[in-house]
C-alpha cells in the first residue's frame, strides 16, 4: 500500500480518537484537575508503551544529538499543548475545544516554512487569516461568557504548540521506532509534570476516580488517546509532509462536535458555525495549495 495512503489512514484515526477525547476530558476533568489528569494519562501511556516495546524487543537506544528533539517534543507537544488543551476544554466546551484546535494545520504552515523551509504562498497566508478570524468569531462572541473566552485562549495556545510539535517531529530520524520515540517523549512529560502534581495527588477523591465512567475515561485517555493516538499521529506525519498532514485535523472537530451534541447535550449558535466554516475554509486552502 502507498505510504501516503497509510499515513492518511493513521492521521485520520488519530484525529478521530482525539475528537472523542474532548468529550471524555469534559467529563473526567470535573473530578481530576487538568495537571493531574495529564500526568495520569501519560503514566498510563508510558506503562502501556513500555510493555509493548519490551514484548516487541524494541531497541531503546537514542543518539545523544537526537535527545534535544525528543525533549522539545515532550515539552512543547506532550506537556504545554496537552495541559492547555485540558484547561481550555474544562473552561469551555468539548465542541469549542475540537474546533479551535483544528486551526493547527494553518499554524503548521508557518512553522514548516521557518523550520523545514517548506514553501509558503499567498493562498497559505490567506488561509491563516481565515482560520484566525474564525477563532476570534468563536472566542469573541458576546454570548460566550468570560470563562469560555479564557478557555478559548488556552485552546489557541494548545493549537499553536501542537502545530510546532508536529513540525519538529519531521526532524526525527526515520530509523527510530515511533513506539520508542513516543515512549520517551511521553516520559519527559511525566518528569516535567511530576513536581507540580505530586503535592496534589492526596487531594484527589479516589472513590470518585474509581467510578466506571471516570476510570474508563482515564484508560481511554491513557491507552487509546495518548499511547495509540500519538503513535498513529507521529508515524503518519513521517509518511506525509507537515502541511498536508494537517488536513486530517478535519476529523477531530467533526467527531468532537458530534459527540459533544450527542452525549453532553451541548448547543451551538450561528456564530459558532460561521467561525467553523471560516476555519475549515482556511485549512482546506492550505491543503489544496500543497
Amino acid at each position: 500500500m502507498n505510504n501516503k495512503i497509510i499515513g492518511a489512514l493513521f492521521l485520520s484515526i488519530a484525529a478521530s480518537i482525539w475528537g472523542a477525547m474532548y468529550v471524555v476530558v469534559k467529563v473526567v476533568v470535573d473530578i481530576v484537575p487538568p495537571f493531574e489528569l495529564v500526568w495520569i494519562r501519560y503514566v498510563i501511556a508510558v506503562v502501556v508503551l513500555v510493555i509493548i516495546g519490551v514484548c516487541m524487543k524494541q531497541s531503546w537506544k537514542i543518539a545523544k544529538r537526537d535527545w534535544v528533539i525528543i525533549f522539545l517534543v515532550g515539552l512543547i507537544g506532550n506537556t504545554i499543548s496537552i495541559v492547555t488543551q485540558e484547561i481550555g476544554t474544562m473552561l469551555s466546551t468539548a465542541q469549542m475545544g475540537a474546533i479551535i484546535t483544528s486551526t493547527t494545520p494553518a499554524f503548521m504552515v508557518i512553522f514548516a516554512r521557518f523550520i523545514l523551509k517548506e514553501k509558503i504562498t499567498l493562498k497559505k497566508c490567506f488561509s491563516i487569516v481565515l482560520a484566525t478570524v474564525g477563532v476570534f468569531i468563536i472566542v469573541g462572541n458576546g454570548k460566550i461568557d468570560g470563562t469560555q473566552q479564557l478557555g478559548g485562549f488556552y485552546l489557541l495556545i494548545a493549537a499553536l504548540t501542537w502545530a510546532l510539535m508536529s513540525v519538529i517531529i519531521k526532524k526525527v530520524p526515520t530509523h527510530y521506532s515511533q513506539l520508542v520515540f513516543t515512549t520517551y517523549s511521553s516520559l519527559i512529560a511525566v518528569i516535567l509534570l511530576t513536581p507540580f502534581v505530586l503535592p496534589k495527588l492526596n487531594d484527589l477523591d479516589l472513590s470518585s476516580i474509581l467510578q466506571p465512567t471516570i476510570s474508563g475515561g482515564l484508560l481511554y485517555l491513557g491507552v487509546i488517546s495518548t499511547a495509540g493516538g500519538f503513535l498513529l499521529w507521529n508515524k503518519g506525519l513521517q509518511l506525509m509532509n507537515a502541511s498536508s498532514g494537517g488536513l486530517f485535523f478535519f476529523f477531530q472537530p467533526i467527531v468532537g462536535t458530534f459527540l459533544g451534541w450527542l452525549l453532553l447535550g451541548e448547543t451551538i449558535g450561528i456564530s459558532f458555525w460561521i467561525g467553523t466554516i471560516l476555519i475549515f475554509s482556511g485549512v482546506f486552502i492550505v491543503i489544496k495549495d500543497e
